[in-house]
């Protein structure tokens, strides 16, 4: 997309170079997704997204406006049977509306992913129904509840891309003194992560001059247990080693997780983490 804005009076989020990344590995493996799906006609296949913004994004870097995951999805050839795009912001979902324009197969729908879809949008993607889909789940931070992510898992028929946001993670729960947390940041901490076992994950004791002190792991450590517990805990078959996104000084920022029940849909996106793994902006 170019400089000037699709319409007057409109507000975007600026991103950095790391999620023009993301935005570009989901929309590769959705092309190759759909075009799979496509060919087996007794499915029907469902694009969704948990955190589906506005629709366009200006770029820090360049300035200029980028196209957002749902309307990289809905040019996607062969396209998604339905496409259910999920917003807390009402203000984006209107805009986002405007962009589409009256769509049957397009469901916009305004509120709490936490809630909406785990009650209105994976009961339509169950395996009895034939349905399968590809979900997003992109937060801004730590927003998101384990339950809606473990669903995905159980339900067997979702492949699901996660921004695991560890920078979010390390500035408001894994610090290095765990008793300065505040309990809103724990609780936030608790809920991504499903149960408190992050602690004992997170931090580990070493012997001191004055007794035993309670010490920080590192960013991998929480990563690898994440990962362990989308396949133990959620059900997912096969967990992509998750790609990190850096900024321009190489920090990490979030890390990209996929999950998938099919070893063919793992392997497609080896294959594409790989021509982004250690890129910097």
């Amino acid at each position: 997309m170019d400089r000037r804005a699709p319409s007057a009076g409109l507000v975007f989020d600026e991103i950095g170079y790391w999620s023009e990344v993301k935005l570009d590995i989901v929309r590769e493996y959705a092309q190759s997704y759909s075009k799979i799906l496509a060919r087996q006609p007794q499915l029907t296949h469902v694009y969704i997204d948990g955190f589906s913004g506005s629709g366009v994004h200006r770029a820090k870097s360049s300035d200029r406006f980028v196209a957002g995951s749902p309307l990289n999805a809905l040019k996607i050839v062969p396209p998604f049977h339905d496409y259910f795009l999920v917003d807390l912001d009402g203000d984006k979902v209107h805009q986002l509306a405007k962009l589409i324009g009256k769509r049957a197969d397009v469901h916009l729908i305004e509120g709490d992913c936490n809630r909406l879809l785990l009650h209105e949008v994976f009961p339509n993607v169950r395996y009895d129904q034939f349905r399968r889909g590809l979900c997003l789940l992109d937060p801004y931070g730590l927003q998101l509840n384990w339950e809606v992510i473990e669903v995905a898992g159980r339900l067997k028929t979702i492949d699901m891309f996660l921004n695991f946001p560890i920078m979010d993670m390390n500035r408001n729960a894994l610090w290095r003194r765990p008793e300065k947390v505040s309990v809103a940041g724990q609780a936030r901490m608790t809920a991504f992560w499903g149960d408190d076992s992050w602690r004992q994950i997170a931090y580990h004791s070493e012997p001191t001059l004055f007794g035993t002190e309670e010490v920080k792991g590192d960013n991998e450590t929480i990563v690898t247990a994440f990962s362990q517990r989308l396949k133990t805990v959620a059900g997912f078959e096969h967990v992509a080693q998750p790609l990190a996104m850096r900024n321009k000084i190489g920090a990490v920022v979030y890390y990209l997780f996929f999950a998938s029940q099919k070893p063919v849909a793992a392997t497609i996106v080896k294959h594409i983490f790989r021509k982004y793994r250690d890129r910097r902006g």
